[in-house]
């Protein structure tokens, strides 16, 4: 990534629908990092609520953009357009990073030149005194961590993310899953770490919540991995 004459700039994307809740909480865990990013993006995406308010509250420390409502995938996909950084971090505007994400990460990817995006571990928290209570504690058992294999945990180049593609907008639900599937079918080589890097809050306005009847997208983007898979192994034809 670098031989320590460049520091890499991190910009993170905040995609935000109806978050005027949570939003403050988000945005104030990436400008706490311990490891500053170069920008916060919040992507509002038609939101009908205070979303607006609560990011402009922040002035020049946060940089707002409205789009017509395109769901999660395509907020984060006009993020990544807008972004000036080498490297993309996106946080959904419901959860909340540890304070020292950025810092582990970026010394990991020192330490791994090869690897091309980075994970580490989350944890979920129900919205209420869970999470209150959850977010001020700083030791964890193992055990209750979850392999953090999403969004809010991933640290990616800039110009990978985009040779990988843009995020689907046509699907509800497993639009993340789609995109990692492929990014490894393209060849980027993933690390998780067992560093505790992103609280997820539990609640009834949850995406996939919201969108239960949606779940027939998964199928879809098994399908369609199934399918790149498959041309790629099927080789020239023989004439």
């Amino acid at each position: 990534m670098t031989n320590g004459e460049h520091k890499p700039r991190v910009s993170v994307i905040i995609p935000a629908f109806n978050c005027e809740a949570y939003l403050a909480e988000a945005i104030e865990s990436a400008l706490g990092q311990t490891c500053p990013p170069a920008e916060i993006i919040v992507i509002d995406d038609g939101s009908t609520d205070g979303t607006a308010v609560v990011a402009q509250r922040f002035g020049s420390l946060v940089r707002y953009d409205y789009q017509e409502h395109k769901g999660i995938g395509g907020g984060r996909n006009h993020g990544a357009e807008l972004a000036t950084g080498d490297l993309l971090a996106s946080l959904d505007a419901d959860d909340r990073w540890v304070a020292d994400k950025l810092e582990i990460q970026l010394a990991a990817w020192q330490a791994n030149p090869a690897v091309d995006m980075i994970f580490g571990q989350a944890r979920q928290l129900r919205h209420g005194t869970e999470w209150n209570e959850g977010v001020k504690d700083s030791k964890y058992n193992g055990s209750e961590l979850m392999a953090g294999m999403v969004p809010g945990t991933m640290l990616i180049r800039k110009d990978d993310f985009f040779r990988v593609g843009l995020f689907r907008t046509d699907l509800k639900v497993g639009e993340f899953i789609d995109w990692y599937t492929r990014a490894i079918d393209a060849g980027l080589k993933p690390l998780t770490l067992p560093n505790l890097m992103l609280w997820r809050r539990v609640h009834d306005t949850n995406q996939g919540i919201r969108e239960r009847q949606s779940v027939t997208d998964y199928a879809r983007v098994l399908k369609a991995s199934l399918d790149r898979r498959r041309a790629g192994s099927a080789g020239p034809e023989r004439e």
